[in-house]
């Protein structure tokens, strides 16, 4: 279930990302609820999750799920440019994410 809500939490974690850059410094009130709210469940839920994982593990999968879809979704509406490089060193991010899960009892 830990690693479920860890998961999740990293999913929210590039909600709140992507909602903060939308919200042009907190002068746009939708943006700005989103990244509350995102922020809130997704801090709730790794901490919730800290309670059976490593720490280390936990805040590193958190991260490297965040930072991947939020890049990811970047690319995907035009906010980033998308690269074969670009791509190879996320896809090397996964990789560290999955290697985490597979040696963490």
């Amino acid at each position: 279930m830990s690693w479920l809500v860890l998961i999740l939490s990293g999913v929210l974690e590039a909600v709140w990302a992507t909602a903060l850059g939308k919200s042009e410094g907190f002068t746009r009130l939708g943006p700005s609820l989103v990244f509350a709210g995102a922020l809130l469940a997704s801090m709730a839920g790794l901490a919730y999750a800290m309670r059976e994982l490593p720490v280390g593990t936990s805040y590193a999968v958190w991260v490297g799920i965040g930072a991947v879809l939020t890049v990811v979704y970047a690319m995907a509406t035009g906010g980033e440019v998308v690269s074969v490089l670009k791509v190879l060193f996320l896809l090397m991010i996964v990789g560290g994410v999955l290697g985490l899960k597979l040696i963490t009892h």
